[in-house]
C-alpha cells in the first residue's frame, strides 16, 4: 500500500486550513495544520512532510520567516505561499528562500488540488546528471550562525567587564577632578607672576601625591584589560571558523 502524501498547512486563518484539509483529504493526502509558524517549525522537526503551505502573513513568524527556516534547515521540502497581499518585494524575497508557488486569495478546490500535485510533481522529479544532492545549509545561515556566536560572545564579554569598567570610571573621576581644578589654578597663577613659582612647586606635590595612586589603578585593571581582549580574540577567532 502506498504511504500517504503528507502536507503541512500553516495558517491562523481555521476556515483556510479547514478547505485545505477538505480538499487534499478526499484526493489521498494526509493533511496536518498549524495555526502559526512557530507551531509549524515544531511539527518540521518532529516528522517529515513531502509539502508545506504557508500564509503569507500571520501573527508573529510570517509566511517568508517559515519559508527561509525550513530552507535552511530541510531545503528538500517544497513550500508554497498563500498570500491576498502579493507583491514584488515578497516575490523575490520568497524566490532567494526557494518558495516553489504563489497561491493567490481567494482559493478555490482546482487551484488547491493542481498546486499540490503539480509541486510535488517537480520535487518528485529526478536530478539533473552529475548533480550531487547536499543537504548542508546555505552559506548564508551558516555565516548567520558565526555571527550569532560572535555576538554572544561579544555579549558575555561586555557583561563581565562591566564591573571592572565601572571601577575604572569611579577611581578615575576624583583624580579628573582634581586635575580640573589643578589646571584652572595654574591658568590663574601664571597671570600673577609671584605666584607662578608657587604653583610649580604645588604640581610637582600633586603629582608626587597621585602616582600611587595611578599606579594602583594600573595594578587593579591591567588583569580584566588583559582577560577582556583574550576573551574578545577568542570569540573572534570562534567566528571565524563558524
Amino acid at each position: 500500500m502506498t504511504a500517504l502524501r503528507k502536507v503541512l498547512v500553516v495558517d491562523d486563518d481555521p476556515s483556510v486550513r479547514k478547505s485545505f484539509d477538505r480538499v487534499l483529504s478526499g484526493k489521498g493526502y494526509a493533511v496536518i495544520t498549524a495555526e502559526n509558524g512557530e507551531e509549524a517549525l515544531r511539527k518540521l522537526n518532529e516528522e517529515k512532510y513531502d509539502l508545506v503551505y504557508s500564509d503569507i502573513r500571520m501573527p508573529g513568524m510570517s509566511g517568508l520567516e517559515v519559508a527561509e527556516k525550513i530552507r535552511a534547515r530541510r531545503p528538500w521540502t517544497p513550500v508554497v505561499i498563500i498570500t491576498g497581499y502579493g507583491t514584488d518585494i515578497a516575490e523575490e524575497r520568497a524566490a532567494a528562500a526557494g518558495v516553489s508557488k504563489f497561491l493567490h486569495k481567494p482559493l478555490s478546490p482546482t487551484m488547491i488540488e493542481d498546486s499540490a500535485r503539480d509541486v510535488l510533481a517537480v520535487a518528485a522529479a529526478p536530478a539533473p546528471a552529475g548533480e550531487a544532492f547536499t543537504a548542508a545549509a546555505p552559506e548564508e545561515a551558516v555565516a548567520a550562525e558565526a555571527a550569532a556566536a560572535g555576538s554572544v560572545l561579544k555579549n558575555i564579554i561586555l557583561f563581565f567587564a562591566a564591573p571592572f569598567i565601572g571601577l575604572a570610571y569611579i577611581m578615575a573621576m576624583p583624580f579628573y577632578g582634581l586635575a580640573m581644578v589643578a589646571l584652572l589654578g595654574a591658568r590663574v597663577a601664571t597671570k600673577n607672576a609671584t605666584v607662578k613659582a608657587t604653583a610649580k612647586v604645588l604640581k610637582h606635590v600633586a603629582m608626587v601625591m597621585l602616582a600611587p595612586f595611578v599606579g594602583l589603578a594600573y595594578v587593579v585593571l591591567f588583569p580584566f584589560i588583559g582577560l577582556a581582549l583574550l576573551l574578545w580574540m577568542a570569540g573572534k577567532a570562534v567566528a571565524a571558523k563558524g
